[in-house]
């Protein structure tokens, strides 16, 4: 058995809140990895129109890993948002007429880079991700957080601005999630073994 059919937009029979997220992507700058999902309380096509100032121009991307769990409401800052921060007013000037076009020459706003959701990644109902954030593999981040920098893999963040909770595991068993990056397998291995990905039992990995 292999499992649902990846390339399926709705996975669950009779139900269209829940979408596997690649398949309704239509921005070549949001890449997703296969099985990750997302729910909304109204329209699963409101998940690109949640990914903040995302300008062709800026070029940055929203990369997020395969197998990943993603809230209703769950919004992107991308770097189109960035205004100067070092200058002495932080106002866009140039985007308005009459003098002030060239209020910026010589100068950029700056940019924080691609916004990266490692695997197995579970992102709470209404978080917010900041520009040029990344969320290691098998990250949880609660409900209601705004996240302004980097997460480590396998811990919880909460809060705005988020702060590490706890870790979800040891540093000895996060090191071997890693190694192991179980989202790579094939998807028949990984069927086979859904028994030890849905238990409290590490050591179960090494007779894997």
């Amino acid at each position: 058995m292999t499992g649902p059919d990846k390339n399926i937009v709705f996975p669950l029979k009779d139900y269209n809140r829940l979408c596997f997220l690649k398949n309704i992507i239509e921005n070549p700058n949001i890449i997703v990895g296969d099985y990750t999902y997302y729910d909304d309380f109204e329209d699963v096509h409101n998940f690109e129109e949640n990914v903040k100032y995302h300008f062709d121009f800026v070029g940055d991307k929203l990369i997020i890993g395969k197998f990943c769990m993603i809230a209703s409401d769950v919004t992107f800052i991308m770097n189109g948002a960035n205004h100067l921060t070092n200058s002495i007013s932080t106002y866009p000037f140039e985007i308005f007429e009459n003098g002030w076009e060239k209020a910026m020459e010589g100068k950029t706003y700056p940019v924080k880079g691609d916004t990266v959701i490692g695997n197995d990644v579970w992102i709470g109902y209404n978080a917010t991700i900041m520009p040029g954030v990344r969320v290691g593999d098998g990250a949880i981040i609660a409900t209601n957080s705004t996240v302004v920098k980097d997460v480590n893999p396998y811990s919880v963040v909460g809060g705005n601005p988020a702060r590490e909770i706890k870790k979800r595991f040891s540093d000895k068993q996060i090191e071997k999630f890693l190694e192991i990056q179980w989202w790579n397998w094939k998807i028949e291995k990984i069927t086979e073994n859904l028994p030890i990905l849905t238990a409290n039992n590490p050591d179960a990995l090494d007779h894997v």
